[in-house]
């Protein structure tokens, strides 16, 4: 992302196919002074182009876009060497996962509310003075729908992954939350030395299962911190088995 000094407003880009939209946008920038906004885009081969004339410190890019998507510009761009950072700003909640591989700031929902926008700024100035995120190939970081927005979740909060039909319901201590991706798919973006599957419909991590019960005729159980017994299916077994050093 390009250096820049704390006085100095972000340079930023405004990427939307929908002329009110970006109209809307302009003006509850207008209102931030951590920015100055310098060009906007109705499409995503646009937006390439005028990244490379304007050299924007940051994007508030749409999902859905003709040409190429905001998916495929935030791909473009994490090519190149000194690239903006990128806000996705779009009515679609399902893109979150995507979005965060791609190490964007924030993504915020639409309709934009001013407050919303600001606290995204904020994070998008916070990584001047913080390292970036590591290249590890496993997640650390989930956004999940809640009421009006999406909340940042730490993966390394999350002791158990419950599959529902399309969904994933991600338990938190007392509270959960709901996530529109396959447990198959999560699976494989998780640390396994953190965070194993017990079951077709079920994710633990590992330093919650107090011990392993044999209930008989094959069956065994997985016990919970709070006393709790999960089933493990027998596809499973032998993995957790191997966990346990049994």
């Amino acid at each position: 992302m390009t250096e820049q000094t704390d006085s100095k407003p972000m340079r930023t880009l405004i990427v939307d196919d929908e002329p009110l939209a970006v109209e809307r946008m302009q003006v509850i920038c207008a209102k931030l002074p951590e920015l100055a906004v310098v060009g906007t885009a109705s499409d995503g081969a646009a937006a390439l182009r005028l990244v490379e004339a304007l050299e924007p410190d940051l994007i508030l890019l749409d999902m859905t876009m003709p040409e190429a998507d905001g998916l495929a510009v935030a791909r473009k761009l994490a090519g190149r060497e000194r690239r903006p950072a990128v806000i996705f700003v779009t009515a679609h909640d399902h893109f979150a996962v995507e979005a965060f591989d791609l190490d964007a700031v924030d993504y915020v929902l639409k309709p934009v509310a001013h407050d919303r926008l600001a606290r995204a700024i904020e994070r998008a100035l916070s990584r001047r003075t913080r390292p970036a995120r590591s290249d590890s190939r496993w997640l650390e970081e989930l956004w999940v729908p809640h009421r009006s927005e999406l909340l940042r979740v730490e993966v390394a909060r999350i002791d158990r992954i419950d599959a529902e039909r399309d969904y994933v319901r991600l338990h938190l201590g007392d509270r959960s939350y709901l996530l529109l991706q396959t447990i198959a798919g999560l699976e494989e973006r998780l640390d396994p030395a953190e965070f194993i599957r017990i079951h077709r419909s079920t994710i633990l991590r590992k330093d919650r299962i107090r011990g392993l019960r044999h209930d008989g005729l094959g069956v065994w159980s997985a016990e919970l911190e709070d006393g709790e017994a999960l089933r493990i299916g027998r596809t499973y077994l032998p993995k957790v088995k191997a966990m346990a050093g049994r």
